[in-house]
């Protein structure tokens, strides 16, 4: 299975989940709160005005919503499927921001929705939740364009390979530059981060829908979150090798990322390597040095000058990515 097999499986999963979870989250929000709702939920405020002039039975506030998302989500998929071949990596850039923006602003009004109506025996007595919804859109907006923007520029780095190698070492023709690039994708873990993620968002909704007391929901909310932030950065990895040396950049965004100069490296090779000798998956710390492990197999490493330290990436393509480092320490080092 090539990389491009694995990132669009471990894409799609990891939307799926979202889509889905998303789905489940808005509609089962005013149900957990049915006990403190009137019969009927204020839904709509008129323009400029601080009274609800428009209002839903249970089912259908719960269940309108979600259908409002599963089409939003629907469309955005079809756009995507629809793009060419060649604008496929900006279009699923673009698509995953589209996604994670409207879920955080459909969820959010929701929860704005249900605490607006919270604990009010008639819909008319709800009040428009206008710093709930500020803040909504704020977040909304912020999170799709700063997603976005990040993968859009990862997908649009250019990556001319490095020739092959008839040995350890690559010759590179005088006066030319070479840069190898090699990206892995770990498509279950990438589904942990979303299930994390999704859970750590559903505490935030209730907290914001003042569903339960803030105590419990940030003990959810903190340690879900983070997880799903660790875990989502040791999902997918890109190395590139360059005359600036080597760069391992780490999430679907590329970052943070870790930087040895040229000069830096003493050697690199290729070497297989499993969980089980790197002790885990992730970013792993044994006796054989660090080992960013995501799946078995070929790895890239490298041994850093006058520390005797290594550093190892499962990545494909590794034994091109050391053939070029190694030959660009032969070119400074003669």
């Amino acid at each position: 299975m090539n990389e491009g097999t694995r990132t669009g499986r471990g894409a799609r999963w990891s939307a799926g989940v979202w889509t889905v979870g998303t789905a489940a989250l808005i509609a089962s929000l005013p149900w957990a709160a049915r006990g403190r709702l009137p019969d009927r939920l204020a839904t709509h405020w008129g323009s400029g005005r601080n009274t609800p002039d428009g209002s839903m039975p249970l089912w259908a506030a719960s269940l309108f919503p979600a259908l409002i998302w599963l089409v939003v989500a629907a469309i955005v998929f079809v756009a995507q499927r629809r793009g060419k071949d060649t604008a496929r990596r900006t279009t699923r850039a673009w698509t995953a921001a589209a996604l994670l923006s409207a879920g955080i602003l459909l969820s959010g009004a929701q929860a704005s929705v249900v605490r607006a109506n919270l604990d009010h025996s008639d819909w008319h007595q709800a009040r428009l939740p206008t710093a709930w919804i500020t803040a909504t859109l704020t977040v909304a907006a912020v999170a799709g364009g700063v997603f976005g923007w990040l993968m859009n520029a990862r997908a649009e780095a250019p990556s001319p390979a490095a020739q092959d190698p008839s040995g350890p070492v690559l010759e590179i023709p005088r006066g030319q530059r070479l840069v190898w690039l090699s990206r892995i994708t770990n498509p279950w873990l990438h589904l942990v981060a979303a299930v994390a993620g999704l859970v750590a968002v559903a505490a935030l909704a209730a907290l914001v829908g003042g569903l339960a007391a803030p105590g419990p929901l940030w003990a959810v909310f903190l340690p879900f979150a983070l997880t799903s932030l660790a875990v989502a950065c040791c999902s997918t990895v890109q190395a590139r090798a360059s005359e600036r040396g080597l760069e391992v950049a780490f999430g679907p965004l590329g970052w943070p990322a870790r930087r040895w100069p040229a000069a830096d490296i003493e050697s690199a090779r290729a070497e297989d390597r499993t969980p089980a000798q790197a002790g885990g998956w992730g970013y792993r710390l044994s006796g054989l040095g660090t080992t960013v492990m995501l799946r078995s197999g070929e790895c890239l490493v490298i041994r850093s000058r006058g520390k005797g330290t290594e550093f190892a990436v499962s990545i494909d393509d590794a034994e091109r990515g050391a053939a070029l480092l190694n030959a660009l320490d032969r070119a400074q080092h003669g």
